[in-house]
């Protein structure tokens, strides 16, 4: 794993899991509590793995750090991109009643945030990375998830098709495990060389969504890798470990939790094991 550097770490949302969770004892052992100021913890405070949101960046790659309402994200303007957005969806957000916000807005807090125009008549779609639907439990959540920071040139048959669909089955697996932590981004490589818009908006060749679910009995992971064009076929078929996304990106996930369940969650591939009720 990379040691995570000071300047690509910073402290997220902490959510208090659902009660009703069950925790096998193992984890429970391994889990983090809130300390009191004596640095013991808490009697009867929820177990919880912090700072899950946290992803270490390579060094010398362009990165501005931000936290919005319901996820942080890591950008780079170089690209006019992310590097990540990352986000813990609790089972009970799955389902929320807020409305879809639908307007995009430039950030001008980070250096190099593209405007709405720069993907108008582009040929991509303003494909977001925190899915608009899994913020619906929070307005102001739901608003900052159409910053055009969280956005990424994305082919329109993959943001429509398999895209989506895998943002739709994340949010039943979060009702299925009470809680999961999800890091998506896009995947670049020298030959990607086309940009839109004045900005300059470089178009990913492909995208990584990686998930953990650090509460399921046994704890659970898998990433997904998707070319940047029609995806036709079973999800199952983009499947891939969180190791092989980190080599591939160069990032650093789930780096708070305990050594043996991040080797455990990070070396999976088994979409059967994942997908199971």
């Amino acid at each position: 794993m990379n040691d995570i550097h000071a300047s690509s770490i910073f402290s997220g949302r902490i959510k208090t899991v659902a009660a009703a969770m069950v925790l096998i004892p193992v984890i429970a052992a391994c889990a983090s509590t809130e300390p009191d100021d004596s640095g013991s913890p808490l009697p009867g405070a929820a177990l919880h793995y912090k700072d899950l949101d946290r992803v270490a960046t390579p060094a010398g790659v362009a990165s501005q750090l931000k936290g919005y309402e319901g996820f942080n994200l890591s950008f780079n303007k170089d690209n006019g991109t992310p590097n990540w957005v990352a986000w813990e969806l609790l089972g009970a957000e799955a389902d929320g009643e807020q409305e879809r916000y639908n307007r995009f807005w430039q950030d001008e807090d980070i250096e190099g945030c593209p405007q709405h125009s720069d993907y108008t008549h582009s040929g991509y779609d303003r494909g977001h990375m925190c899915p608009a639907a899994d913020q619906k439990w929070s307005y102001e959540a739901m608003v900052d998830c159409f910053s055009m920071a969280n956005i990424c040139p994305q082919d329109h048959s993959l943001n429509s098709g398999a895209w989506n669909t895998l943002e739709n089955k994340e949010r039943a697996w979060a009702r299925r495990d009470s809680a999961i932590v999800i890091v998506a981004g896009p995947i670049y490589d020298v030959t990607d060389r086309t940009r839109i818009g004045e900005a300059g908006v470089r178009v990913p060749g492909a995208f990584f969504k990686v998930m953990a679910a650090p509460y399921a009995d046994p704890p659970r992971g898998i990433a997904f890798i998707y070319p940047n064009m029609s995806s036709p076929g079973n999800m199952e078929n983009y499947v891939t470990t969180i190791d092989d996304v980190e080599a591939v990106t160069g990032l650093d996930f789930f780096g708070t939790l305990p050594d043996d369940i991040e080797q455990q969650i990070e070396k999976s591939s088994s979409f059967k094991e994942w997908n199971r009720r």
